[in-house]
């Protein structure tokens, strides 16, 4: 059948750019490149979501789980909003990008997921929640009438609309402003405050099950958003070709959660879908970190492996090809320049599939934040100075934490126990330590020293302010 002249002006034009880049695949490649599709949802700890075993009502997540491969050892490095995206969207660890302090911004040599998949011939767009920069470092395409910190779900389905008529594969990033604080959106009806399960290192008052009850409905907003794209990728017939990755980012901004070392803090959801090459209702062990997702995409698109990245593609994983990913995983945490921050407090801590260890820098100090200026955790506060003894220890507890603390995760999931002071468990400091230094060696992290020079980091609008 005679081709129309408007596919031969495509047809040209790819293979020029593709030329230009140093790149070999051919037009008929790129149209059978998959899509992808990232959503991420801003301050949810992962345990929280349905289908993790949380009270939060998230259908769309829950079935999506499902349809895909759904991991149960995800991981991002640093528990705050800048330094999380950063990772993402680079592949590189905070220290290494630049981008370790909260309203961080990367150096200005570092690439991010645009340089890799708009040369391969793919659209490489972002909506909702940025909190990233510089601009040359995240050339993304934006919507030009978006407005506000939600992924724009009108613009989204044209974008699908457009390329599926164009043949021209994507990378959508939308990120989601729920459930971060003040918690206002959705219907906090479904979770009446009094029948809510709070976990056992959130000191119980009136004003907390509240908060919480509204944090919950917002989970379920946020999983409305996803319901949504999925919505619009089944009407324009992409979903047989599209990756659809959605993770949870940092926990909550409750205490013990956002803002620490602790699982709650640095474990993530994560639940993908892409059919014909994952299986589906699959549940994987693997351990997977924030860093190792651009790597992944870079190896889905069949683009040219990057060199000097921090991530590995977990691509086998996906495909059911390796049934293990990384032996450990790192965390770090700076409180120097957050809002309500303490003056230093650096945290930093690695991960294997039982033990957790965690080392407090400047563990003589008091470890401040947005929460703990906050109307619940005041609360909290009250509670304590009233008497009750539980409540005096999990605020003390939050405040003040000892140089080293060891957990089995195994057995003590949600680190209640420290171990550290347990002569039995001296080796698995000792070995866990050791992986601890390695790592904060290749990436230039100097611990105290580094958290000091934390400012020379932020964005330049925070630090004018």
């Amino acid at each position: 059948m005679q081709k129309p002249l408007f596919y031969f002006t495509f047809l040209f034009s790819f293979c020029f750019v593709s030329h230009a880049n140093g790149q070999s695949r051919s037009s008929e490649d790129k149209l059978g490149s998959p899509n992808i599709v990232f959503v991420i949802a801003d301050d949810c700890t992962f345990r929280d979501i349905g289908c993790y075993g949380g009270q939060a009502f998230t259908p769309n997540i829950d079935r999506l789980a499902t349809e895909g491969m759904k991991f149960s050892n995800c991981f991002q490095a640093a528990p705050m909003c800048s330094p999380t995206r950063h990772n993402i969207y680079t592949g590189l660890y905070p220290v290494k990008s630049g981008a370790y302090p909260n309203h961080t911004h990367a150096y200005d040599h570092v690439k991010s997921i645009v340089h890799y998949l708009k040369p391969v011939g793919y659209r490489v767009i972002q909506t909702g929640k940025k909190h990233f920069s510089p601009a040359k470092v995240f050339p993304f395409e934006y919507f030009p009438k978006s407005k506000g910190k939600d992924p724009d779900l009108t613009a989204i389905d044209q974008l699908f609309a457009e390329c599926k008529s164009s043949k021209m594969p994507f990378c959508l990033i939308a990120c989601s402003n729920s459930p971060h604080s003040p918690w206002t959106k959705g219907d906090s009806s479904r979770y009446p405050p009094d029948a809510i399960k709070l976990p056992p290192y959130i000191v119980d008052t009136p004003v907390v099950r509240k908060h919480f009850s509204n944090y919950l409905a917002e989970i379920t907003h946020f999983d409305s958003e996803v319901g949504s794209i999925l919505n619009s990728l089944k009407k324009h017939q992409l979903e047989e070709n599209t990756l659809v990755m959605v993770v949870s980012e940092q926990g909550n901004s409750f205490p013990f959660a956002k803002w620490t070392c602790y699982d709650s803090g640095l474990q993530s959801a994560m639940v993908v879908r892409l059919p014909g090459r994952i299986e589906a209702g699959v549940t994987s062990d693997a351990m997977v970190e924030y860093v190792d997702v651009c790597p992944t995409f870079i190896d889905l698109a069949n683009a040219e492996t990057v060199e000097g990245l921090d991530g590995r593609s977990f691509l086998p994983v996906l495909e059911g090809k390796e049934q293990s990913h990384k032996k450990f995983v790192f965390g770090m945490m700076t409180t120097r320049g957050i809002i309500n921050g303490s003056e230093a407090y650096a945290i930093r801590s690695v991960r294997d599939t039982q033990y957790k260890l965690i080392k407090n820098l400047n563990f003589d100090s008091k470890f401040t934040n947005a929460c703990s200026k906050s109307d619940y955790f005041n609360s909290m506060v009250d509670k304590a100075d009233l008497g009750d003894r539980n409540a005096k220890r999990l605020v003390n507890a939050y405040h003040f934490r000892p140089e080293v603390e060891l957990y089995d995760i195994q057995a003590d999931p949600l680190e209640l126990n420290n171990l550290a002071a347990d002569p039995a468990y001296q080796l698995e400091i000792t070995r866990l330590s050791i992986e601890l230094q390695k790592w904060m060696s290749s990436q230039g992290d100097e611990g105290v020293v580094t958290e000091m020079k934390a400012h020379e980091r932020q964005a330049k609008k925070r630090k004018s302010k």
